[in-house]
C-alpha cells in the first residue's frame, strides 16, 4: 500500500503553514494512508529547497505526492511538468488539492497531458521572445555578449599571472571571471607556440 508524501511551502518565517497541512492529512486520512510530510519556508525563487528534495526523493512506486496547491510546488509550468514528470516516472501519482489536479484519475491523467502541452507552449513563447529581442538589439545596433577584452588589458592579465598574481586576484581586478583569466592565457600560449 503506497503512502502520501505530503509537501507543504511558504515563502517567509511569518506566513502560516496549517491551512496546507490540515488540506494534506484531510486527504490522507480520506484515503486511508500514511502521511509522510515534508515543510519549508522559502521562497520558489530559491534554487535550492531542500525539504523538496527530501520529498521527491522519499516518494516510491505507489506513493501519493499531495500539494495544496500548484504554486506551491512550482514557479512555472516549465518547472511544474519536470517536476511531475519526475514523479511520474517513478510511477508516483500526483495531487494538487486546490487545483483539483489528480493524475489518480482518468481526467488528471489527461490534464497531465495538457500540461506537456503548456509547458513546451511556454518555452517556444520564451525562445521567440528572445530572438526577437537579440534581433530588435541588433537593429539598433548592439551586439549581444560582454564585450571583448583588448590586446593591452590581455597582455597585463599575462604579465600578472606570470608575476605569481593568483587568477582570483586577476579576476577582480579586472571585473571579468577567473575562467575569462585561464583563457586569456591559453590564448596566449597558442599564439607563442605559433
Amino acid at each position: 500500500m503506497g503512502r502520501v508524501i505530503g509537501y507543504c511551502r511558504v515563502s517567509t518565517e511569518d506566513q502560516n503553514l496549517d491551512m496546507q497541512e490540515q488540506a494534506i492529512e484531510r486527504y490522507a486520512k480520506e484515503k486511508g494512508l500514511e502521511l509522510i510530510l515534508y515543510v519549508e519556508k522559502i521562497s520558489s525563487r530559491k534554487e535550492k529547497r531542500v525539504e523538496l528534495e527530501h520529498a521527491m526523493k522519499a516518494a516510491t512506486v505507489g506513493d501519493v505526492f499531495v500539494v495544496y496547491k500548484l504554486d506551491r510546488l512550482a514557479r512555472s509550468t516549465k518547472e511544474l511538468f519536470k517536476l511531475t514528470g519526475d514523479l511520474n516516472e517513478k510511477k508516483v501519482e500526483f495531487v494538487s488539492i486546490y487545483d483539483a489536479f489528480d493524475t489518480t484519475t482518468p481526467t488528471g491523467k489527461a490534464m497531465f497531458g495538457m500540461l506537456a502541452v503548456f509547458a513546451e507552449f511556454e518555452r517556444d513563447i520564451i525562445q521567440q521572445r528572445t530572438k526577437a529581442g537579440l534581433e530588435s538589439a541588433r537593429k539598433r545596433g548592439r551586439v549581444g555578449g560582454r564585450p571583448s577584452i583588448d590586446e593591452k588589458t590581455k597582455k597585463k592579465v599575462k604579465a600578472l599571472f606570470e608575476t605569481g598574481e593568483s587568477a582570483n586576484d586577476i579576476a577582480k581586478e579586472y571585473g571579468i571571471g577567473r575562467a575569462t583569466v585561464y583563457k586569456i592565457l591559453k590564448e596566449s600560449n597558442q599564439k607563442d607556440i605559433i
